[in-house]
């Protein structure tokens, strides 16, 4: 996504948005909790998984799929443009950070380890996440 569209916030900004976890996790690329209580991973509603920073569609139920790690988990993004990625190298070796492409929150981590038909697991901290589940769904 380019420049155009995209949200800058400072850390007042995000504070005054985000409850204090939910800035721990997305602004400064902390992790929750596996198996955090409300963290999307037992949601089983037909939806889409929206960022909490900016309402920006990000992951679809249908791309959603049991990882048994405790975090959310999807095959792919929504979109191509929806989600951006760079190394992380805050642990012993390096790995794939992701972010909302439009606000920049930190979501997860992608791994090459996910089912078919793409191979991939983005693995996504839920507490950056708003789950709106399809009419009829809810």
């Amino acid at each position: 996504m380019a420049d155009e569209g995209k949200i800058k916030r400072t850390n007042k900004e995000w504070r005054e948005l985000l409850t204090e976890e939910q800035y721990r996790v997305g602004v400064k690329e902390g992790t929750e909790r596996a198996h955090s209580p409300g963290n999307f991973n037992e949601e089983k509603r037909n939806g889409v998984f929206k960022c909490v920073g900016c309402g920006t569609p990000l992951w679809s139920s249908k791309h959603k799929f049991d990882s048994g790690t405790g975090w959310p988990s999807f095959f792919a993004p929504i979109g191509k443009d929806v989600v951006e990625t760079k190394t992380d190298f805050k642990l012993f070796y390096p790995r794939t950070e992701c972010h909302c492409a439009k606000c920049g929150l930190h979501m997860g981590h992608l791994f090459k380890d996910g089912p078919a038909p793409t191979r991939e697991r983005w693995c996504i901290n839920g507490v950056v996440l708003d789950f709106d589940p399809e009419q009829g769904d809810a």
